[in-house]
């Protein structure tokens, strides 16, 4: 099947986390992406667990994607990036508001020579703004946005995922607004001759988003979304109930139809019958009282007997530790799990060791790149002699 973004050509200026997640989905459906990274490499290389000398994450974050070293602080670098971007569709950076103006890639200077140009910029507070220099990581917009203060338990201080959520909502954002952009430019002449535009996405507003009622909530009842543990502020039944075996089994039985089912199951045809339960409107003013009886009969069975027994009745069920049996399943030699197989999710680590990796839809094609493995390559498809590119190299601008 031919790729949707097959054609696309992107620029990734970014490093670590935003701007590369943001350029992983773009290269997995087909577009052509060159991840210009420092001749250091990007820092992601290094993070977390290390094979081979390369990170794992690294691996994940930028398989499919060509590697070319460029140093940005030189003028001649400077001027590598100008000349690939005349002929690019898209540009992604996450670097400090103001960093690529001062080194003359801002986007008014590449869309001179390509007024088609995308550019997707993804920082802590946007490009403008009483905040706009203040660092901002991921975890400052998961705080800022909401997301922290509303995770964990109401008696306990505010925690974290484990997982860099924030950086991932932007870039989710970010692409989105890719895509919208070029859909307004193709509509209207397309590269050469429709105008481009530039996505601003702050990561704290990226979290924001995600906030559902919480604003206006507060605005008309001054009620503010607290920290509720394993539930959900006014769904109920939505919550984590302990089994025989000394696991946690989440249940979502929120839907009016999946809730009768569920009392039917558990044996309390009383509850199902009951026209107070009928809405979610009635079960949050008793979320307690069905919590104890979900959890009454989830503590007589074993952790698999309830999920089974529970999505035989379509009813919504998984173990809470149900991500660590899957990564035991997937990486065992005896049970690879055939959704994973049948997505390709897996990715080469170098020596023939292939592993598992996470992917979608737009499947993995190509092993991650070496450092600078295609700065040659690539420099000479967009007009370099091998002398000019001997003079780069020797000038240390690649």
């Amino acid at each position: 099947m031919t790729k949707p973004l097959k054609g696309l050509k992107v620029i990734e200026l970014g490093q670590l986390i935003a701007g590369p997640f943001a350029g992983k989905f773009f290269s997995e459906f087909g577009a052509e992406v060159i991840k210009i990274e420092p001749p250091e490499g990007d820092p992601l290389r290094k993070w977390r667990k290390i094979h081979q000398g390369t990170s794992l994450w690294w691996h994940v974050q930028n398989r499919n994607k060509k590697s070319v070293t460029v140093n940005l602080r030189t003028p001649e670098g400077q001027g590598v990036v100008r000349r690939i971007a005349r002929d690019v569709d898209v540009v992604i950076e996450n670097f400090r508001p103001g960093t690529l103006e001062k080194w003359g890639l801002g986007y008014e200077r590449l869309a001179a020579e390509n007024p088609g140009l995308v550019m997707l910029r993804l920082s802590g507070f946007g490009q403008t703004g009483p905040y706009r220099d203040q660092a901002g990581f991921g975890a400052i917009g998961e705080s800022m946005g909401g997301l922290r203060y509303v995770t964990g338990f109401p008696d306990r201080p505010p925690v974290r995922p484990n997982l860099s959520i924030g950086d991932a909502l932007a870039s989710l954002h970010g692409v989105v607004g890719v895509m919208m952009a070029l859909h307004h430019r193709n509509a209207n002449g397309g590269r050469s001759s429709g105008r481009g535009q530039v996505v601003d996405v702050a990561l704290y507003e990226a979290v924001f988003n995600m906030m559902e009622g919480a604003l206006p909530e507060y605005d008309l009842f001054e009620e503010v979304r607290e920290r509720t543990g394993s539930n959900l502020t006014g769904i109920v039944p939505s919550n984590t109930y302990l089994t025989r075996d000394a696991q946690h089994v989440v249940i979502g039985a929120n839907a009016d139809s999946i809730f009768k089912r569920l009392m039917k199951v558990i044996g309390r045809e009383d509850l199902a019958d009951d026209p107070s339960l009928a809405d979610n409107a009635g079960r949050a003013k008793r979320g307690e009282e069905l919590d104890a009886a979900i959890g009454k009969w989830t503590a007589k069975y074993d952790a698999d007997d309830v999920v089974k027994t529970l999505n035989e009745a379509w009813c919504r069920a998984a173990r809470s530790t149900a991500w660590r049996h899957r990564q035991r399943r997937a990486v065992s030699g005896a049970g690879h799990d055939p959704r994973s197989q049948a997505q390709g999710r897996h990715a080469d680590q170098g020596a023939g060791r292939r592993a598992q990796a996470l992917g979608h839809a737009g499947r993995h094609r190509v092993d991650r790149p070496e450092l600078g493995e295609h700065t040659a390559t690539v420099l000479a498809a967009h007009g370099y002699s091998k002398t000019e590119i001997a003079g780069l190299r020797e000038c240390k601008a690649i």
